[in-house]
C-alpha cells in the first residue's frame, strides 16, 4: 500500500502555490518572520544564561560538578541552536521585504 507519510513539524513551510499576492500578505509574512527571529533571540539568551548559571553551580558544588557540567553543554547547545534559528528568520524576514519590494516596484538595483 502507498500510503503518504505526513510530517508533523512546529513551523509551518508555504509551499510554491501558497506565494502572498497582496502587500498585506507580504507584510503578515515578514511579521511573523520577525516574531519567530525575536523567539530565537531570547532563547539564545535564556539558554545561555542557563548555561552560565549552570557553570557557576558546578564551581559552587563539586559533589554534583559532573551533573552541572552537563547540563552546561546541553544549554550551550540549546543556546547555539536558537541563535542559529534567530538567524534564519532573519534571512526569511529579509527575503519576503525584498520580495514585496519587488512585486510593489520598489526595488532598486545598486551597481556601486
Amino acid at each position: 500500500m502507498a500510503e503518504e507519510k505526513h510530517h508533523h513539524s512546529l513551523f509551518h513551510h508555504k509551499k510554491d502555490d501558497e506565494i502572498p499576492e497582496t502587500e498585506a500578505d507580504y507584510k503578515k509574512e515578514e511579521k511573523h518572520h520577525k516574531h519567530l527571529e525575536h523567539l530565537g533571540e531570547v532563547g539564545a539568551a535564556a539558554a545561555g544564561i542557563y548555561a552560565v548559571h549552570e557553570k557557576h553551580k558546578a564551581k559552587k558544588d563539586p559533589e554534583h560538578a559532573h551533573k552541572h557540567k552537563v547540563e552546561e553543554e546541553i544549554a550551550a547547545a540549546a543556546a547555539v541552536g536558537a541563535g542559529g534559528f534567530a538567524f534564519h528568520e532573519h534571512h526569511e524576514k529579509k527575503e519576503a521585504k525584498e520580495e514585496e519590494e519587488a512585486a510593489s516596484g520598489k526595488k532598486h538595483h545598486h551597481l556601486f
